[in-house]
């Protein structure tokens, strides 16, 4: 396609723009690749930058929920072609590339990892937006406060993607989208469910941090949730190469709000990939 974008055989949508040193942004739950635009455009000019729907959402809706964890790894594995990438990852995207590192380190130049979740920690709050989704997606909804007259007679998964955005963005905003744009993200709903289940107990955990051995820069937002900044500041602790980065002013959707700060954190990855090398 004309704009750099195509589909692979396993439906997943992926798009690669400018020159320069291989930079790729991966999205977070409920998100898709049109979050990252703002991001991308500050960096093509000197990057070439590929951004994605991961399966299961937006233009990636028809590749299905997936599988296992292993299986988003596997997809963005698949993605680089055997081209080593500094790999930027926002909230559930940071556990994706934090994965990709620690097993393919040969494919990996370093990782930035915007408030990747820990959702396996003992400490993890069980109220947070994506712990109350996986109940109300898997027929819970008696246990989330309210989540019923969303529900309805609904299915579970869709369901739990109206919960989880109104969450997020607040009844105002999910009530002013149009029907069809509210349709499009219900129907991610059984991505949802499945993603955030894969990364919660009993499943396996995810990635080790002590394990990931090529740089890391670990980075919340100042007006982030404690549990948010606590996962952050652990990651950056744990990982042999972790920096610590703070967004002052922003939360926990700072490509969007802080396109400007998140790209410098992408810049630094850079900085930290071409002095290990």
């Amino acid at each position: 396609m004309s704009d750099g974008s195509r589909v692979t055989p396993s439906g997943i949508w992926v798009q690669e723009v400018g020159e320069g040193p291989l930079v790729v942004l991966v999205h977070g739950a409920m998100d898709r690749s049109g979050g990252m635009l703002r991001v991308r455009r500050i960096l093509q000019s000197t990057c070439r930058v590929m951004r994605y729907d991961r399966r299961g959402y937006a233009r990636s809706l028809p590749a299905g929920p997936p599988t296992s964890f292993d299986q988003q790894v596997d997809d963005l594995a698949g993605l680089l072609e055997g081209r080593p990438a500094v790999l930027a990852g926002h909230s559930f995207g940071g556990l994706v590339c934090l994965a990709l590192a620690q097993r393919q380190p040969d494919l990996v130049r370093s990782v930035l990892a915007y408030e990747a979740p820990k959702m396996w920690a003992t400490w993890w709050p069980g109220s947070t937006p994506g712990a109350q989704a996986i109940a109300v997606g898997t027929g819970g909804a008696d246990q989330v406060p309210d989540a019923e007259e969303v529900v309805g007679d609904d299915a579970h998964g869709e369901a739990a993607a109206e919960w989880f955005l109104r969450r997020m963005i607040g009844d105002a905003t999910w009530e002013r989208l149009p029907a069809s744009m509210r349709a499009e993200r219900r129907a991610e709903g059984p991505t949802l469910v499945a993603e955030l289940r894969s990364v919660r107990p009993p499943a396996p955990v995810p990635f080790e941090a002590s394990a990931v051995t090529v740089p890391v820069v670990a980075a919340f937002g100042s007006l982030s949730r404690p549990h948010q900044k606590r996962a952050t500041e652990e990651l950056a602790r744990t990982a042999p190469r972790g920096e610590l980065r703070e967004v002052e002013g922003a939360g926990h959707g700072a490509h969007l709000t802080h396109p400007a700060e998140f790209a410098e954190l992408v810049r630094r990855a850079l900085e930290l990939a071409d002095e290990a090398s």
